[in-house]
């Protein structure tokens, strides 16, 4: 929610199955419950250490054991208009926050005769949400956007997002307590946001005010028009620490501890965190999509949120270490990408089961990040395809070093393999590749159509 959080990229809806990394299994069914499901019962091996269902009568408010509201237009002593720009001032009117009666909470922002805005901001009351030391921390909603489009949604700002527990009675330190958005939207597009906010402002290795973000348009049905679950997976199990960000059990974003130094990190992480809910009108993301307020933005229209959920799970009890990179000769599995554009995700029946990525077409692509090659140069590409185009079909599976735009370094054609599901090794020579480098794979095609899955893929002398 502070500041710009991303300009969004081409991407195709997705259309990967929905079983993955176990997420998938608690959230497969989720984006299809009634308007007042109940949460779903977390998973084996997961704990739930919060819960929010919104049951309650119609016209009330939340309930401040578990919520505080924040009102007014900034934080005491804070940055003015809540250090975004929006405009409205936030309140704790049942007019803008209350229960639906029907298991829901409902954020309306409204405009008044003279023209203001006003809205609901609320947050929980504990900070101390993180994950234990080597297990995992997942944070979820179930959430229709404001059910507005077009004109009458320019300003429209509703999120779902998580502060480190140091920004609470400081408000000045910023973005280096770290900052999770697990969902944004702005202007009523049919599009989601996901960003880790951290390190100085502006610039600095967190590409401040924008941060390190990625977009996606939901899965079947828009943002606004129905449910979506949204969820954040902070992964501490893993080496590098991973933070990992799904719609309706499918990712679309991570970020990891190798692309920033430590103490970025560090300052970002080792503390909790609380979560925040709230539909500011107005400010520097609206802004820049060039649609701030004006008099067709319609009033009126709430955020719906179905359910809040904090899960935990718990692991070795020890963080592993930084390994200061990815292994060039292990293998990488392709779903393990830092960011991505048009790539779906799904369970994979090739040998030693896991997921491959999916419905990949011209202009697609997903980063590996930190990827070392040593000093022995690499010569050699080979990567796990499938494909179950049409005949006519085919294209290139690329590698290109540091920039998606960069020349490819290597690749290799594919056509149909006889399924998406029938798998085949495939090697390409490569120029010699030393150091440690971002590692994209790009897929051009000729046609349009998805041409090719990837499950894994390496690199030899």
């Amino acid at each position: 929610m502070s500041e710009t959080s991303g300009i969004p990229r081409r991407r195709r809806a997705l259309v990967a199955v929905l079983s993955t990394l176990g997420l998938a299994a608690a959230l497969a069914t989720a984006a299809t419950l009634p308007a007042d499901a109940s949460a779903p019962t977390p998973p084996t091996g997961w704990s739930q250490v919060f819960l929010d269902d919104f049951n309650g009568s119609a016209g009330t408010g939340v309930s401040t054991s578990n919520w505080q509201y924040a009102t007014g237009t900034s934080y005491p002593g804070g940055p003015a208009n809540w250090g975004t720009g929006e405009v409205e001032r936030m309140t704790n009117s049942t007019s803008n926050v209350a229960l639906d009666g029907n298991g829901n909470l409902r954020i309306t922002p409204l405009r008044d005769s003279a023209g203001n805005w006003t809205s609901g901001r609320i947050e929980t009351n504990r900070t101390d949400f993180r994950p234990p030391s080597g297990g995992k921390l997942r944070v979820e909603a179930r959430i229709q956007m404001p059910n507005v489009t077009g004109t009458a949604a320019e300003g429209y700002w509703p999120a779902f997002w998580m502060l480190g527990a140091p920004y609470r009675g400081n408000y000045q330190n910023w973005p280096s307590v770290g900052e999770l958005d697990i969902m944004e939207n702005v202007q009523g597009m049919n599009r989601v946001w996901a960003t880790m906010h951290c390190g100085t402002n502006p610039g600095g290795p967190c590409n401040e005010t924008t941060g390190i973000g990625n977009n996606v348009a939901c899965p079947g049905s828009t943002c606004q028009s129905a449910f979506h679950t949204y969820t954040m997976e902070w992964d501490r199990s893993v080496s590098p620490e991973t933070i990992r960000f799904y719609v309706d059990g499918t990712q679309f974003h991570s970020v990891n501890a190798s692309q920033m130094d430590a103490t970025t990190w560090a300052n970002a992480t080792n503390h909790g965190y609380f979560l925040i809910l709230n539909v500011a009108m107005g400010g520097a993301f609206p802004d820049a999509f060039g649609g701030g307020l004006d008099s067709g933005t319609q009033s009126g229209v709430p955020m719906v949120v179905d359910y809040v959920q904090v899960l935990s799970a718990n692991g070795s009890g020890t963080t592993p270490p930084p390994t200061g990179g990815v292994d060039a000769y292990g293998t990488i599995q392709a779903e393990s990408f830092n960011s991505q554009s048009g790539v779906g995700t799904e369970t994979t029946t090739d040998t030693g089961g896991g997921q491959n990525i999916a419905s990949l077409a011209n202009g697609d692509w997903a980063l590996y990040q930190n990827v070392n090659f040593g000093s022995t140069a690499a010569t050699q590409f080979v990567a796990r395809v499938a494909s179950g185009a049409a005949g006519a079909v085919s294209g290139l599976v690329e590698v290109r070093l540091d920039s998606r735009t960069a020349t490819p370094i290597g690749s290799f054609a594919l056509a149909n393999t006889g399924g998406w599901q029938s798998w085949r090794t495939v090697p390409a020579n490569i120029g010699a590749v030393t150091g440690t480098h971002n590692v994209y794979l790009t897929f051009t095609s000729g046609q349009p159509a998805d041409f090719v899955n990837v499950n894994w893929f390496n690199f030899g002398h």
